[in-house]
């Protein structure tokens, strides 16, 4: 079948919940696709930051085809060895004392607002406006976009309050004695690669501190080196109560988690919260393969080196519908002054997969591996483009 006749298929048989671009990826090989009809691009998206390691990374896939021939599954009820060598890796990198395996960010936030809620026995949460959390309806309750909540009001959960992002006036005057948690992303993804002042977090951390509140942080798309740093909190220097990861995690497997202090991971007990998939042998396996790559091969260097450079390269271009450019690492955000999308199509065109989001940011997070000649390549497309 044509790539036509296959995406009429989606067309009469799926639920209509995405707006696709035409391509059906065949395969890839590092920073690089190739579609059904074989023609190749440089991929700027990583499957919305999710391929760290970029595509067949030989660590990566060797870890899940072992583990593969191993166990696959194995439910909540029985131990797996690479899910508790995995706790014990990211719990020591980290400042936090306890993990719990989730499926995706959407999970693992609305499991870290479960865990705030039970902890201070409280029923208010902030989050800022142009936030993503998610898609369950207690995340999208959470999630700072009213067009997101207007078609299911009617069973959206109360306590829910948006203030404006990078303000920290606005947080003070929403906090109440009701308030059991704060929740933020250290740069917002979907929001348009928005970079917070440097002492904004330092203060919601002070705040929370003060009044008891749990500061919680979502890294889902931020985490695993994305910024330049294993998490992107670190940039602020900042030590939440709660952060919240999937995306990179797995590299390309459904994974996600949460971290917690001892102080508030103490307030879950047997019952309060669950998974069937989460934790399971495959993912872990896979999640020790990421990992393993972090540690023995530069990953963060590399995120470094060529995020600086791709920033930099990208303030060089000199035209008049650039607005903007923003980032950490490799999560960088070219705001137009006009909308975006037939700039995605034209260089898709080209060659080159990218997103645009909150209209007129084109949003770049290609995997970990990119070189600065790919970086090249696509900025010299990009200023033609343009």
């Amino acid at each position: 079948m044509n790539t036509q006749e296959l995406i009429k298929i989606e067309d009469d048989y799926f639920i209509n919940t995405f707006t696709r671009q035409p391509v059906i990826l065949d395969h890839g090989e590092g920073v690089k696709v190739t579609d059904i009809d074989g023609n190749e691009y440089i991929d700027m998206f990583a499957g919305i930051a999710v391929n760290a390691l970029g595509h067949n990374h030989p660590k990566l896939v060797k870890a899940i085809q072992d583990q593969a021939k191993k166990l696959i599954h194995v439910s909540s009820i029985y131990y797996n060895e690479p899910a508790l060598i995995y706790a014990k890796r990211l719990v020591d990198l980290t400042s936090f004392d306890r993990i719990f395996y989730a499926n995706s960010g959407a999970e693992a936030n609305e499991g870290a607002i479960k865990l705030a809620v039970k902890y201070t026995g409280k029923s208010e949460v902030i989050s800022t406006v142009d936030s993503f959390h998610g898609r369950t309806i207690m995340t999208l309750a959470a999630t700072g976009h009213e067009e997101y909540h207007e078609p299911f009001k009617a069973v959206m959960p109360q306590g829910f309050i948006n203030v404006p992002y990078n303000d920290i006036e606005a947080i003070k005057e929403a906090i109440t004695e009701n308030t059991a948690a704060i929740i933020v992303e250290p740069i917002q993804g979907e929001g348009g690669v928005n970079v917070p002042d440097i002492e904004y977090l330092k203060e919601i951390e002070k705040i929370c501190h003060e009044k008891d509140i749990v500061f919680i942080v979502d890294e889902v798309q931020t985490g695993f080196g994305r910024c330049g740093k294993l998490f992107a909190h670190e940039l602020f220097d900042v030590k939440p109560d709660i952060m919240t990861m999937a995306k990179g995690i797995g590299g390309g497997v459904p994974m996600g988690a949460i971290l917690a202090t001892e102080k508030v991971a103490g307030a879950f007990v047997p019952g309060d919260h669950g998974t069937t998939f989460g934790g399971g042998p495959l993912v872990c396996a896979a999640a020790n393969a990421i990992l393993d790559a972090f540690e023995e091969e530069n990953i963060l260097d590399n995120v470094n080196e060529v995020g600086d450079y791709f920033i930099s390269e990208l303030k060089k271009l000199d035209k008049e519908v650039i607005a903007d450019v923003r980032g950490k690492g490799l999560m960088v955000g070219l705001e137009l002054t006009e909308p975006g999308a037939k700039y995605v199509d034209k260089l898709r065109e080209k060659g080159f997969l990218i997103n645009c989001t909150a209209d007129k940011v084109l949003r770049f997070v290609p995997p970990l591996i990119i070189t600065k000649e790919e970086i090249d390549q696509f900025v010299k497309a990009l200023d033609e483009t343009l």
